[in-house]
């Protein structure tokens, strides 16, 4: 009887246990989920306040706790580590695309290395296959291959988010890809990692970009 209990028991952990683990993989579309997985950064406005003051005696009386703080000066208790995030739109796909860039950028001037996926150096595809992942989007690893996913779409419909591509061997085969970023009338500008300059922004706008311009794919609907 014993011996029956034991195992059903071991049964239901693990079945707990696997199913916290696929709960896990969910795609991330908002902040709460963003929190949990540990990728979310503080925009300015969601700064968290921190007291630098040691623990006061219980029995101190409240005003003369309240007294102490108004002392103080704000930056010794304004936590100060994400003060280049960006604001978040209220949006979902805004919120998620921005979240994208975002963790796109912490990598920029980052060096351009062939077949990188880290700091050490990123090739384009590598850059965004590791932006993805941390999201739990799993992006095939090569431009090329990433030009066959998602929804092919005009420029004119172009949004942040989207993988922009280019052939920059000629011929008709993909070669290199980046993320758009921001759109301004027909300029769109992206992050990518660049063969001579590394993770860099660029614009359709420069003539090389211009020129060897192939497709836009929207991954997020």
């Amino acid at each position: 009887m014993r011996k029956s209990i034991f195992i059903l028991v071991s049964f239901l952990f693990l079945a707990l246990t696997n199913f916290g683990y696929s709960q896990s993989k969910t795609i991330i579309t908002s902040k709460e989920l963003a929190v949990k997985k540990g990728v979310y950064s503080l925009p300015n406005n969601e700064k968290s306040i921190v007291s630098a003051t040691p623990k006061k005696n219980s029995e101190e009386p409240k005003r003369a706790k309240k007294k102490e703080t108004r002392k103080k000066d704000p930056e010794s208790i304004i936590n100060t580590k994400n003060a280049d995030d960006i604001i978040i739109e209220t949006d979902e796909t805004n919120y998620f695309a921005e979240q994208l860039i975002h963790n796109a950028s912490e990598n920029l001037g980052t060096r351009y290395r062939s077949g990188g996926t880290s700091t050490e150096g990123f090739d384009c595809s590598g850059l965004m296959f590791t932006t993805f992942k941390k999201f739990d989007i799993i992006l095939p690893r090569s431009s090329h291959e990433m030009a066959r996913i998602g929804k092919e779409i005009d420029a004119k419909e172009a949004k942040k988010g989207d993988l922009i591509f280019f052939k920059t061997f000629g011929g008709s085969r993909i070669s290199h890809v980046g993320m758009i970023t921001e759109v301004n009338g027909d300029e769109i500008k992206f992050i990518h990692s660049s063969t001579s300059l590394g993770v860099i922004v660029s614009s359709t706008t420069e003539s090389y970009y211009k020129r060897t311009f192939a497709q836009i794919n929207r991954i997020l609907e």
